[in-house]
């Protein structure tokens, strides 16, 4: 029986397997060399069964680490060694080892051992031993090299154990045929049931996009005004972009139907301006960036491999037809679709619309948010704080939020603990917008009168989201206007927003075909998380000196802990099915990008 593994390096790992006596560091030995002869860059991990001393007594390293130091690295400059004394119990774990290798400078790993992992493997294998096959017990064998007396059944590749340039194509064709095992995305639907009463995060996301239908509305709006819109019909080019053929270089434009080891400087063009006339072959002209190519030049050579002297220039680099020049209407042709409806427009898209000299476009319109905050206990900033109440700040956030997604917002304060007061407001908002949000109150089998109101007066569905921090969510209508019913924790507001009130807004707006952005990092500490849930860790992500995204948390994960927001730049998505992840695997994480 063997025992998951997973490959935690963006590089493919093979195993080697053989009972003891078989050969695995004879053919090892010859292999390696093979395989560097052919440009191949090795890393080899050994699985030793016994105890063993990389060095010797004497040796300095050898004592520093006798006398209780638990790592010692030593470095000169030909190599460097790290010695770890990490006693554990059974075998060592190799996702652990396979971390430490620096993957940016290796191409495989090649692993002798370990033959109780399900790592893909190749079985040595001599019949004169007389052991039976590890094979048919394990389904990750992809070949096995044997000698010529071995008896193999169909369907198992054989390769001669004797011919090591044999053994090293197979792992050639083993390495370029590798992909990455794919993640499994910790918002899709969990094969885990959800407990009665209760959804997964992807149940309730589909369920509250599937009621939600786009704003209709479209506004004219000048181009300065465009900024973060909903594009509502398509940006049709009336131009070419570029509009005519130009140089994409600093040089000289010549006509090399000849070629020629001069060429004769007829004129000059500036950006702006043109050559008047066609140039002939052996004929050149010097040209700037942006300008418009002559008639009959078919090349662009650039300045620094030009040498001009007496009217002549001659090049220090052979050219070729067409380098070095942008065709007309190469980015946009005339007629074409430049952004489509439902983009969302943002820097970039602006920068376009005015390069095709448009000044303005027609957009969705905005989408209107009312926000309250309700409860005696509430006060708001800036007043005196009374005993036993906090500090509104959940409207804060929400509000700043949802401006940043474009929308309107509507600030119907705080609500006083009145249900007259609380019924008549939600009415009002329920007029002037599309979409109503409160904090807290909303927890299943909760007393709060709020449930009351909104039961009278709406169509409001409360669940239990399996999922931490934002347990507890509201969700409906009331009157034409949706409504959001949040967590009460700080932590959890920003999150259930996130995962939830940002996707329904988008779509709300128009905002078309949006995805949340879900990107594979490595974990740089292990995680806990429990089955059945979605849990969201507030994360900090870099770029490694592996060249890969790692992440780490912020500390402690308390949801009323807002510093641990502050501190972050993601989320750490760790999906139903785990309840805890080792350090160095892959997780996924959620950029906060410019949301919060």
């Amino acid at each position: 029986m063997t025992t998951p593994f997973s490959n935690p390096l963006p590089i493919p790992v093979l195993g080697f397997c053989a009972y003891s006596g078989t050969g695995k560091t004879t053919l090892l030995t010859q292999l390696i060399p093979e395989l560097t002869r052919r440009g191949v860059r090795l890393a080899v991990i050994k699985h030793a069964h016994h105890t063993f001393d990389v060095d010797t007594p004497g040796k300095d390293s050898y004592e520093m680490r006798k006398a209780g130091a638990r790592q010692m690295l030593v470095a000169s400059h030909v190599r460097w060694a790290l010695m770890t004394e990490d006693e554990v119990d059974g075998d060592p774990s190799l996702p652990h080892l396979l971390a430490q290798i620096e993957a940016d400078k290796v191409d495989m790993v090649l692993v002798e051992g370990f033959k109780k992992l399900a790592l893909p493997k190749i079985e040595l294998h001599r019949a004169a031993h007389g052991k039976p096959f590890i094979h048919t017990d394990d389904n990750n064998i992809m070949a096995v090299a044997c000698c010529d007396d071995t008896v193999l059944p169909d369907g198992i590749r054989r390769l001669d154990l004797n011919n090591v340039a044999q053994i090293a194509d197979f792992v050639q064709e083993f390495a370029a045929n590798w992909q990455p095992a794919p993640l499994q995305l910790p918002l899709s639907a969990s094969q885990i049931p959800s407990p009665q009463g209760s959804r997964s995060v992807r149940e309730g996301l589909d369920h509250i996009l599937a009621t939600i239908t786009p704003l209709s509305e479209q506004q004219q709006c000048q181009l300065d005004e465009l900024d973060n819109r909903i594009l509502a019909q398509d940006a049709i080019s009336p131009v070419n972009v570029p509009q005519q053929t130009n140089s994409a270089m600093d040089g000289y434009a010549v006509a090399m139907s000849v070629q020629c080891s001069h060429y004769q400087v007829v004129g000059e063009v500036l950006a702006g301006h043109g050559y008047q006339g066609q140039l002939s072959a052996g004929q050149a002209v010097r040209i700037m960036t942006g300008a418009p190519l002559p008639d009959g030049a078919d090349a662009v050579q650039p300045r620094e491999h030009a040498e001009e002297k007496d009217g002549q220039v001659c090049f220090s680099k052979p050219m070729k037809a067409g380098q070095n020049i942008r065709m007309a209407g190469e980015d946009i042709a005339k007629g074409a679709t430049a952004l489509q409806q439902g983009c969302r427009l943002g820097a970039a898209e602006l920068g376009l619309l005015a390069s095709l000299g448009m000044d303005n476009a027609t957009v969705k319109r905005k989408p209107v948010v009312a926000v309250f905050s309700t409860g005696d206990e509430v006060s708001q900033p800036g007043q005196p704080l009374s005993d036993n109440c906090i500090f509104d700040s959940n409207r804060y956030t929400i509000k700043s939020m949802a401006r940043r997604m474009g929308c309107d917002v509507l600030d119907l304060g705080i609500i006083a603990d009145d249900e007259a007061a609380l019924e008549q407001a939600l009415l009002d908002a329920s007029e002037k917008a599309d979409m109503i949000i409160s904090s807290g109150g909303v927890s299943v089998g909760n007393a709060d009168f709020i449930k009351t109101v909104l039961a009278r007066i709406g169509k409001i569905n409360f669940w239990r989201i399996n999922m931490r921090p934002g347990r507890p969510l509201a969700f409906g209508e009331i009157g034409k206007a949706l409504f959001f019913g949040l967590p009460g924790n700080p932590v959890a507001v920003m999150v259930s927003f996130i995962q939830f009130v940002q996707p329904a807004l988008r779509k709300l707006a128009g905002e078309a075909d949006w995805q949340a952005q879900l990107i594979p990092a490595v974990t740089d500490m292990p995680l806990r998380s429990r089955t059945g849930r979605t849990e969201f860790l507030r994360g900090i992500y870099h770029i490694g000196t592996d060249g890969q995204l790692h992440v780490r948390t912020t500390g402690a994960q308390g949801s009323g802990m807002l510093t641990s927001m502050s501190k972050s730049n993601c989320l750490i998505v760790i999906g139903e099915e785990a309840d805890q992840v080792p350090a160095n695997s892959r997780v996924y994480i959620q950029p906060f990008a410019d949301l919060l």
